[in-house]
């Protein structure tokens, strides 16, 4: 009777407070939620859509300490709010209908820069479709990742232009 009771007692508890239980976790992934194309790349890197204030507080609690804006134009704003959140920042000007090995070495270069530290480095664009392109080619030319894999995340973001399949087939070519 005794086993009963104290069974019943610790189901009713656990209803009870189940609701509870990972607060913490929804409160850190529900600010992610409407962030555009979100995608964790490999335990070191994630990539995204334009973030706000709100997500990148989010993404430096989840341990994002490094940011690689892709985006061309005045990045003062982003550069200020960076500094503000101790961020560590740096912009490659990206042009949509023009990316460059120039803007991928660039990019090769950052990378190995900000992996000497510990974090977690998130790389960005406007819907982070330069941004899978750049991830999934450092993947695969870099990091030596199978690009089968690196691929299937990229193509669940967008599936490349043109213009985009070009820039893909001479990074890989040169590199």
């Amino acid at each position: 009777m005794k086993t009963i009771i104290f069974t019943l007692v610790v189901v009713l508890l656990s209803a009870i407070f189940a609701p509870y239980s990972n607060a913490s976790e929804k409160s850190l992934n529900a600010p992610l939620s409407d962030l555009k194309n979100y995608h964790v790349d490999t335990p070191n890197m994630v990539s995204s859509g334009m973030p706000n204030q709100g997500h990148f507080e989010t993404l430096k609690a989840m341990g994002v300490n490094k940011v690689i804006d892709l985006i061309p134009g005045d990045r003062k704003e982003e550069s200020s709010l960076m500094k503000e959140l101790n961020l560590t920042y740096y912009n490659i000007q990206v042009e949509w209908e023009n990316p460059t090995l120039k803007n991928f070495h660039e990019y090769i270069l950052t990378m190995k820069q900000f992996n000497k530290s510990e974090g977690i480095t998130l790389t960005h664009c406007r819907l982070n479709w330069r941004g899978a392109v750049f991830t999934y080619l450092y993947r695969v030319t870099q990091l030596k990742e199978s690009e089968e894999s690196a691929k299937q995340d990229m193509l669940a973001i967008w599936v490349p232009n043109e213009i985009w399949q070009g820039f893909i087939d001479k990074v890989i070519s040169k590199y």
